[in-house]
C-alpha cells in the first residue's frame, strides 16, 4: 500500500461535526502515524464517529474500503472570566443593602465547620489535636464564616430569546464566570437553568457540587419554551428565601419585570444581567434605567471581557 487515506467524524452534542480527512504512507514495517488538529471548539461535548480507511495498489487499479470504530469522547468547559469583585456583595452597597458584609473581611464565627491542612502561622488554640493524631499531620479547625445572602443564578435558556448562538455563549459564559467567583470567595451560589426543562442545584459552598453545575452548563442548547414565570414555579421549592436572584437574559420588558417581581413577592432580592446582542450596545442602558427607577439592580453586558468591570462598578 503505496498511502492511506484516514477520515475520522468528529461530533458535537447539538449535532454539529467535522470531518478531518489526510493521507498516510506507511513505513516499510506498515506503520504510520497521523495528527489531526481541531478548530477552537466551542462549549460541549464530542465523540468521534466511525472512521474510515482507503488505500489503493501502486497502480491504482484496486480500492480497498474498511471502517472501524475507535471511541474517544470529551468535553470543553464553557468560556470564563475571573471576577475580582462584585458589587452585590459589598457592606452599605446601596445595590444590597446595609446587612450584608465585604467578601474580603467576612469574620470568622466559634462555629467549627470542618478540618483543613495546617498553614504556617496557626495558632495553637487552632490546631485539631484528634485529626492531627489520626492523620499524623498537622490539621487546624476550620471555623464558619459570617453568614451573607445565598446566590441563585437563574440562566434564561428560552429558544426564542437569542438572537445567536454567540449570545446564548455568552450567557452561559457569564454563567460560569460567576460560578467561579462564588467558588473562590466561598459563597453559597446555586444554579437554575430554565432551559428544555427546569433544574435546579440549591446553593452551596463546596466545589464538588459547583463542579456539577459547571459539568451541567456543557450540553445547554436554548431549548426552553413558555413564559419565564411559569418555569420557575417548577423549582420554587428550591429557592432560599431571603437570597439574591441574579436572572441572566437577553429579554427585557414585561416577561422580566414579572420574574423579578415573582422573585421578590418570594423574599428575595431580585437583580438583572441583560446579556445584550451587537444590535443592542447602544440602546441597551435605557432597559437598566428602567430597572433603576423601579429599585432593582440591572447590569448590561456586551461581551464577557467587560463583565469584571460591570460587576466591579467600574462599567
Amino acid at each position: 500500500m503505496p498511502y492511506v487515506v484516514v477520515r475520522e467524524v468528529l461530533k458535537r452534542h447539538n449535532g454539529e461535526s467535522w470531518v478531518f480527512e489526510e493521507s498516510v504512507i506507511p513505513s516499510l514495517r506498515g506503520i504510520g502515524e497521523l495528527k489531526f488538529q481541531t478548530p477552537a471548539l466551542e462549549r460541549g461535548t464530542y465523540t468521534f464517529a466511525n472512521t474510515d480507511i482507503i488505500s489503493q495498489d501502486i497502480f491504482g487499479l484496486v480500492e480497498h474500503k474498511g471502517t472501524f470504530l475507535s471511541e474517544g469522547q470529551f468535553q470543553v468547559l464553557p468560556r470564563a472570566i475571573y471576577v475580582p469583585r462584585w458589587q452585590l456583595y459589598e457592606r452599605r452597597s446601596r445595590l444590597s443593602g446595609p446587612q450584608t458584609s465585604v467578601i474580603q473581611s467576612r469574620r470568622e464565627t466559634t462555629q467549627i465547620n470542618g478540618v483543613r491542612d495546617y498553614v504556617y502561622g496557626d495558632r495553637l488554640t487552632r490546631i485539631h489535636w484528634n485529626a492531627t493524631a489520626k492523620t499524623g499531620s498537622w490539621k487546624s479547625k476550620e471555623f464558619e464564616h459570617e453568614s451573607i445572602p445565598k446566590t441563585i443564578l437563574v440562566l434564561d435558556g428560552s429558544t426564542s430569546a437569542y438572537m445567536n448562538t454567540n449570545q446564548f455563549e455568552l450567557a452561559v459564559s457569564v454563567t460560569a464566570s460567576l460560578l467561579g467567583f462564588g467558588i473562590r470567595e466561598r459563597i453559597g451560589i446555586g444554579l437554575c437553568c430554565l432551559d428544555k426543562t427546569t433544574k435546579v442545584f440549591a446553593p452551596v459552598e463546596g466545589a464538588a457540587e459547583r463542579q456539577k453545575m459547571i459539568q451541567y452548563l456543557i450540553d445547554l442548547n436554548a431549548e426552553g419554551r413558555g413564559p419565564l414565570i411559569s418555569r420557575l414555579e417548577k423549582g420554587y421549592r428550591m429557592f432560599p428565601k431571603g437570597s439574591y436572584f441574579v436572572l441572566i437574559s437577553p429579554q427585557r420588558g414585561q416577561p422580566v419585570l414579572d420574574a423579578l417581581r415573582w422573585a421578590d413577592s418570594r423574599g428575595m432580592t431580585a437583580s438583572h444581567i441583560h446579556v445584550r446582542n451587537s444590535a443592542e450596545i447602544n440602546s441597551g442602558n435605557d432597559w437598566i434605567d428602567v430597572l433603576r427607577t423601579r429599585g432593582i439592580t440591572g447590569y448590561g453586558i456586551n461581551s464577557l471581557q467587560e463583565l469584571p468591570s460591570v460587576l466591579g462598578g467600574e462599567g
